[in-house]
């Protein structure tokens, strides 16, 4: 079957507009320098489609010396844009700086941050950098001498005095075969930027500290085996990384090794105890605590120093409860100690609105997320999820199925509302 042609000049309709998108409607224009690292600005183009944007490269001339301008006409949303004097446009920077929604500079070399720290106009991507008012997302990356030289650090530290997000480069493999610090920040660090700069929530939990925890608790037998249950962390790591690109400062507790995102302060842990030891030195001064782990009722009352052989016979274990973290953050909020949102899980089977609302009241919660995961698609090991959420107030909120992390959206923004913050004001000074 023949596919109709579409003009080289027309914009690419993003194929996945309508599934809830978190850079739907949003015009990026992704600027690309001649460093070594380009070639990774074609993952981030490509990061960024995916996630909804539309996508307008601008090269630099040296950029065309390490990537092609093929590669970006065939992903990005328009072909890339190369100079100020060859566009049908009679004054393309001013037209790309006023009609988007950021600009993300990647590779950002020493170059291009000196052009932008002094206003210096000398090609289309340095024009448009001083033609917006949108937000600005450069991501040096460059040698270590460079990036540690005092004219670049200056550099840097004038312009995030200005409002531009600085997304810091790694230690890694660089140019020429040693190790240190200038590697381009990974790509999905990069895309994490532009989320908490224009993402949907972006903002809704400014000043905010969050306390998330995740994952499902491991309770051990002997060396080798333990009790567990099929949580896998994905809503209450969506939930996290949701709260970070909102604005909020987030504590992760979490059993899971789920990667979090960058700027989230991520504790690890294993059992039910240690998750409550950690939850409840970070919860002292958050203003939202969400329970989203899978915590273990019980767990077994000594733990064998060596691995248990089966010859021995089937072992008898003999469990006793651990800590109802929920209860007692409730308890502690009752008595003044802490005076966070709280916010429970509850995974069902059965009657879920009697049951929720039972341990709503019970643990003295401000909302219960209770889903049931014996629904197709619902709950553990699914990338998707439907939650109904109850409040204190008696508030009843249902959200269908879909990703978990426009779940992990829906429930900020509910948040946010309870805590009725707005996205401009900090909440701690």
């Amino acid at each position: 079957m023949m596919l109709p042609l579409r003009s080289r000049r027309e914009p690419r309709v993003n194929q996945a507009s309508s599934a809830g998108l978190p850079l739907d409607g949003k015009r990026v224009i992704l600027g690309v320098t001649g460093g070594i690292a380009a070639y990774k600005s074609i993952e981030v183009c490509r990061r960024l489609i995916d996630a909804g944007a539309h996508v307008v490269p601008v090269l630099t001339d040296a950029a065309l010396h390490m990537v092609g301008e093929t590669t970006f006409r065939a992903l990005a949303s328009e072909p890339p844009k190369t100079s100020l004097w060859t566009d049908p446009d009679p004054i393309p920077h001013t037209s790309l700086g006023q009609h988007c929604d950021a600009i993300v500079v990647c590779p950002a070399t020493a170059r291009i941050l000196s052009d932008l720290c002094t206003g210096r106009s000398g090609d289309l991507l340095s024009a448009t950098l001083i033609a917006t008012e949108a937000p600005v997302i450069v991501c040096p990356a460059m040698h270590t001498e460079m990036w540690e030289h005092a004219a670049v650090q200056h550099n840097i530290a004038t312009l995030s005095a200005r409002g531009v997000i600085v997304v810091p480069p790694e230690e890694g493999r660089l140019a020429g075969g040693d190790v240190g610090n200038g590697r381009l920040a990974d790509p999905v660090v990069v895309v994490d930027a532009v989320l908490a700069a224009i993402g949907p929530i972006a903002g809704v939990l400014n000043g905010c500290r969050v306390v998330v925890s995740a994952g499902g608790t491991r309770e051990p037998i002997d060396p080798v085996r333990y009790l567990a249950n099929r949580s896998t962390g994905r809503q209450g790591h969506a939930i996290a990384d949701a709260a970070h690109r909102a604005g909020a400062s987030v504590t992760l507790v979490t059993t899971s090794p789920l990667r979090s995102a960058p700027g989230v302060d991520r504790i690890d842990v294993d059992t039910a105890a240690q998750l409550y030891q950690a939850i409840a030195e970070a919860s002292a001064d958050a203003d939202v605590i969400v329970m989203a782990a899978a915590v273990a009722d019980f767990t077994p009352a000594t733990v064998a120093e060596d691995k248990i052989k089966k010859g021995a016979g089937a072992p008898e274990l003999k469990l006793v409860p651990t800590v109802d973290i929920l209860a007692a953050l409730g308890e502690r909020k009752a008595q003044g100690a802490i005076h966070a949102l709280l916010v429970g899980f509850a995974a069902e089977t059965e009657d879920l609105d009697v049951n929720a609302r039972s341990k709503l009241a019970d643990k003295r919660a401000d909302l219960i997320i209770a889903n049931d995961v014996a629904a197709a698609g619902v709950g553990f090991a699914h990338e998707t999820n439907a939650v109904t959420v109850f409040g204190r107030d008696g508030m009843e909120l249902a959200l269908s199925i879909r990703s978990k992390d426009e779940i992990a959206r829906e429930l900020c923004v509910l948040i946010a509302q309870r805590l009725s913050v707005p996205a401009d004001t900090t909440r701690h000074q």
